[in-house]
């Protein structure tokens, strides 16, 4: 499949696909995922950029599009239906183009630099040209571009990126409007990016250990609240 033959994805489709690519990594133990895993993905707060709010039916109409496409398929012996994708084996990438095409779906456009960071449970990238070389590959694809470079934010050290599975960024997204820091602050832009990270990261374990009670909890056949 390439960018030509896969039609422009929604908003809700690309926050799908982004959460159960994440969560291949974050949450090993749970994937595939169940519909009520990734709903609570897609809505989750924190590493999401935009935060959605989307129902259960919302996701399930977006997992049969996803489906059709065969970038999604029902994993089989599991008693609840549960979802994985197969991103990597439709679009033919590496498994680093696909971490970063993944967390551009979940968090918008971000500099190589807040890639790197935010890449981290999905792919350790050895440094920063690293990051930058995948990008260049995947924008100048001779199947088609998958990434975009957006103009530099004025004040700003890096261009940022989007992905362009659901076409070309709106036009918020290449404005150059610098991003807006509270006055007097001394932490960095890497400081706060790592500061997410780690937030996100200990909410991943606190999902983890929850599904694990949960299971246990339905083994011995007592209730987990």
């Amino acid at each position: 499949m390439t960018p030509q033959t896969l039609p422009a994805l929604s908003l809700l489709e690309t926050r799908v696909l982004g959460v159960l690519i994440e969560k291949q990594h974050t949450v090993p133990d749970t994937y595939p995922l169940s519909l009520n895993a990734l709903l609570a993905g897609c809505n989750q707060k924190s590493s999401r950029d935009p935060v959605l709010n989307a129902t259960e039916t919302e996701v399930q109409l977006a997992l049969d599009h996803l489906k059709g496409l065969s970038l999604v398929m029902e994993a089989s012996g599991s008693r609840v239906t549960r979802y994985e994708h197969s991103a990597d084996r439709m679009l033919r990438l590496p498994s680093q183009s696909i971490a970063i095409l993944a967390i551009l779906m979940l968090r918008g456009p971000q500099t190589p630099g807040e890639l790197r960071i935010n890449c981290e449970r999905l792919h350790k990238f050895s440094d920063l040209s690293s990051v930058e070389a995948f990008l260049h590959e995947l924008r100048d694809r001779p199947a088609g571009a998958m990434v975009i470079e957006l103009p530099r934010r004025p004040g700003s050290r890096e261009n940022r990126w989007a992905h362009l599975l659901s076409g070309e960024p709106a036009a918020e997204a290449l404005s150059l409007a610098p991003a807006q820091t509270a006055a007097g602050s001394d932490i960095t832009t890497a400081e706060l990016a790592a500061l997410k990270a780690n937030v996100a990261r200990l909410e991943d374990d606190v999902t983890q250990l929850k599904a694990i009670v949960a299971k246990l909890c339905a083994e011995l056949g007592v209730s987990a609240s």
